[in-house]
């Protein structure tokens, strides 16, 4: 089916520009949050810190990422810089899953010998925090419909209100009760939260960069459309991948008939036509072979086990 990309494009400039108040808010309130972590004793708080620390390098690595992709092809990156966006996801997405297990960690240590936790120190800057948090994911929502790159950005920030919103009550906990054991078990609860957003998140720029066929796509469907193109014997050597992450592509051997090898041209027109309309592949390249010459036990997919036609 085809895939839909008819989001609302946020401009790249008012894009630039809401990344960039962003990287400000997070590196001020990590600096709070590390000095009053420290000063109150709380690993929570530091915990928390950390997490927007990472956010704050996930935007500066995003807002560079942004920059760069807008770079037209050149002799050394024939196919332009769009990708570098995917990269950037997966260096956040590896970075949530890091701070995720040394949060748990120390949170053990912590959750074995409690130390002594100033609760006020500790809610004041959660709720700066979760005000701060709100804001970035709020700045962030609109844009990251359309790029994997933003939703990794998004989703920290999103985790990191959630954060906010456990060390504020953790905090309050600490005040009322003493219960100085509620500031690494929610240090802990943040962690796996965190582990669990990136785990399921990462797998989608994974795909991308090894190459792999994009989810929206139904291959059996692009597969079974070709071969129903009149003038078209069959298909192979096929692959299905994404040049970047809105842009899906496709090269394949097609194996015409005689009659079609007579009207390549208005074969080649028609297929590319069906491919652009009916599954949104923009990008295609499409080598003939007559039914005749054809290779021989060729490979649907990749190019193995091949017995070259005599």
């Amino acid at each position: 089916m085809p895939h839909d990309h008819g989001h609302a494009q946020t401009d790249p400039a008012t894009g630039d520009r809401r990344v960039f108040i962003a990287i400000w808010a997070n590196g001020l309130l990590t600096f709070a949050q590390i000095i009053g972590g420290i000063l109150s004793g709380s690993l929570a708080l530091i915990a928390d810190a950390l997490h927007n620390f990472s956010d704050m390098a996930s935007l500066v690595i995003a807002f560079a990422a942004r920059k760069i992709a807008r770079r037209p092809a050149d002799d050394r990156m024939t196919f332009g810089y769009g990708r570098v966006e995917i990269v950037a996801a997966l260096i956040n997405y590896t970075t949530l899953i890091l701070i995720g297990l040394y949060l748990i960690y120390e949170g053990g240590i912590r959750l074995i010998d409690p130390t002594e936790v100033q609760g006020w120190t500790v809610v004041v800057l959660g709720g700066v925090a979760l005000v701060v948090d709100t804001l970035t994911a709020l700045l962030t929502y609109s844009m990251q419909k359309g790029s994997v790159n933003i939703r990794a950005l998004f989703l920290h920030n999103l985790s990191d209100a959630l954060a906010s919103v456990a060390v504020v009550i953790g905090g309050s906990l600490i005040i009322i009760y003493d219960m100085r054991w509620v500031d690494p078990a929610i240090t802990i609860g943040i962690a796996f939260y965190i582990l669990y957003l990136a785990i399921i998140e990462i797998g989608e720029p994974i795909r991308t960069l090894m190459l792999g066929s994009p989810p929206s796509i139904d291959n059996d469907a692009v597969l079974e459309a070709l071969r129903s193109a009149e003038g078209v014997e069959d298909v192979h050597h096929v692959h299905l991948w994404q040049m970047q992450e809105d842009e899906v592509a496709l090269d394949c051997h097609i194996v015409l008939t005689a009659d079609g090898w007579s009207k390549t041209e208005n074969v080649k027109a028609t297929l590319k036509s069906l491919l652009r309309g009916d599954f949104g592949i923009r990008h295609s390249s499409l080598e003939f072979e007559h039914v005749d010459r054809a290779h021989k036990n060729a490979a649907l997919y990749g190019h193995g086990n091949i017995a070259e036609a005599e």
